[in-house]
């Protein structure tokens, strides 16, 4: 089969104003105008629910964890069980597409792809629904991959140990790829991250008056500036890491000298044990600031998610089948310094991750997004095909 062919034709297909339209895309389309952020995704669970209440039940077995929902198809043999695991979560960013099926919940939008995501499963759950696979299968539709993460706790429950797959896949939409073409490696293929929230607190005053404060604005900038020198000075030129600090806040008035400021960023890093020489540095730095700005530098935890590593079997088979059934449309991969709580579910069980082309002019995380929807149809034909062959 060549690259961008869908062996579904128009069976996923119906007639909405004169035209076919696919019924995944329909599907995205539905879920992207519901958004909903980490552990909040009610109505989203609700949808999928609806949705898969109405396939054939006489194969499948569905059970709820927090706003999360895992689905297993009995196969004919049932040797082992194959794992596949799509997202659910927004992001908390306000859209800007102007798209007629845009967000309708204000400051919220999915801007990394997830409702692609789990239209795509949808489709390939819908096949596997009414054709029973020869090994069973085990559909899990996560939430809070944003945050504060779904997969570590996931892996801890009960429900998901009674479904625990021997193998495990999933991917990741690309907006820098073109449809009809998935990216992939073995080894490493995201990085490790960890979220970074940092409070400093001094004395305020008055504008005129700095020798009787102490001012965080100039304390947290200070700060920003010598964390770079972390990753410049601290790590070997021959690993890979990055600071960054997305958001900065400080401060009440032009004339008052700021008490408190925030940083708020992420760092990540290709090895783990670069991830801790970094927080190392970071708390070593925070007590010299502490000393020099005679003030109360404090991290809040947030959110840390394990590098992407895909294991080389399961990875050389993905990749010898697109070879073989799907011409042109594999790509090696670089590794990317993108955070994914898949990693998690990787360290416990073989399995690999890979990106899905989508072909967008605006990135990840980006209020423009607007993924090419042909990857849906696309991607649930690579995939029923692969997992039938497991």
């Amino acid at each position: 089969m060549k690259r961008g062919a869908c062996s579904f034709g128009t069976s996923l297909s119906f007639r909405k104003g004169g035209f076919f339209v696919n019924r995944f895309i329909e599907i995205r389309r539905d879920l992207h105008q519901i958004p909903e952020i980490g552990f909040e995704e009610h109505k989203t669970q609700k949808y999928l629910l609806d949705y898969i209440a109405g396939l054939n039940q006489e194969f499948l077995e569905v059970q709820t964890w927090r706003t999360g929902i895992f689905v297993r198809v009995t196969g004919r043999v049932g040797a082992k069980t194959i794992g596949y695991r799509t997202d659910m979560d927004a992001l908390p960013l306000a859209e800007k597409t102007g798209l007629p099926f845009a967000s309708t919940h204000a400051g919220a939008m999915h801007a990394c792809g997830h409702d692609v995501h789990m239209s795509i499963a949808l489709g390939c759950l819908t096949h596997f629904a009414t054709s029973q696979p020869e090994q069973n299968l085990v559909f899990i539709f996560q939430p809070a991959e944003e945050g504060p993460g779904g997969a570590l706790p996931i892996l801890e429950s009960e429900e998901f140990k009674a479904f625990w797959p021997d193998e495990i896949y999933a991917l990741h939409i690309a907006p820098e790829y073109k449809v009809g073409q998935i990216a992939t490696k073995v080894g490493l293929l995201f990085a490790n991250t960890s979220e970074l929230f940092i409070s400093f607190k001094g004395r305020a005053g008055h504008a005129a008056y700095p020798h009787l404060a102490n001012d965080m604005v100039v304390c947290a900038s200070h700060f920003v500036t010598q964390m770079q020198t972390i990753v410049s000075r601290n790590i070997d030129p021959m690993d890979a890491a990055v600071i960054t600090v997305g958001k900065i806040s400080g401060g009440d008035a032009q004339n008052i000298i700021a008490e408190v400021a925030h940083l708020d960023g992420t760092i990540r890093t290709a090895k783990k044990k670069t991830m801790d020489v970094i927080w190392t540095r970071l708390r070593q730095l925070a007590r010299g600031m502490e000393e020099a700005f005679q003030c109360e530098i404090t991290f809040t935890p947030g959110s840390d998610y394990c590098q992407v590593y895909n294991h080389a079997e399961e990875t050389e088979q993905f990749i010898a089948f697109l070879n073989r059934e799907f011409e042109g449309a594999f790509i090696e991969a670089p590794a990317a310094m993108t955070g994914e709580d898949f990693g998690y579910f990787l360290e416990e069980i073989p399995g690999c991750m890979f990106w899905l082309g989508v072909d967008s002019p605006y990135g990840l995380h980006h209020a423009k997004l607007n993924p090419q929807e042909d990857a849906i149809p696309f991607a649930i034909s690579v995939l029923t095909k692969f997992l039938s062959e497991k």
